[in-house]
């Protein structure tokens, strides 16, 4: 026999059930970086970020690249991040570094992925990672600015 597909409602029902579910298992995070990033703007200054990011495209990606392997989190806070330090002035360069980075590497998660796959597979990809940070993130910086 024949399994009949339940009616559209009732998908439409389940699919806004499961948005909403994962929304709501999303919203702290996303509260947390709201919060963090407040804090961010009341207690770090231009010119501090000016000090820290001022120093060229290549100290910019070194210095950005750091941030980001050295930082934990989900792609989604990375964006909100990212974008907050760009409106505070950082360079282009810096946020594409951090942003590649906090995808790519994970310092903070490497005990747990050399656990799970070994630690010499481990540090070689988290390696390899921060190697094409560099590239990558000068690679789409320029292509950025061509297009502009």
């Amino acid at each position: 026999m024949k399994k009949e597909n339940p009616p559209k409602n009732n998908r439409l029902i389940q699919c806004i059930s499961n948005t909403t579910r994962s929304f709501a298992a999303s919203l702290p995070t996303l509260l947390g970086v709201v919060l963090l990033m407040g804090m961010f703007r009341a207690n770090v200054s231009k010119e501090m970020l000016f000090r820290l990011f001022g120093g060229g495209a290549f100290r910019d990606t070194l210095v950005g690249s750091v941030a980001g392997s050295i930082s934990a989190g989900n792609a989604l806070t990375s964006y909100i991040i990212g974008g907050e330090i760009l409106t505070q002035g950082c360079s282009l360069f810096a946020v594409t570094a951090f942003l590649v980075a906090w995808v790519t590497v994970g310092i903070i998660q490497l005990p747990a992925e050399a656990s799970i796959l070994g630690r010499r597979f481990a540090v070689a990809r988290n390696f390899v990672s921060f190697l094409l940070v560099f590239p990558v993130s000068i690679a789409t910086v320029l292509t950025l600015l061509a297009l502009h």
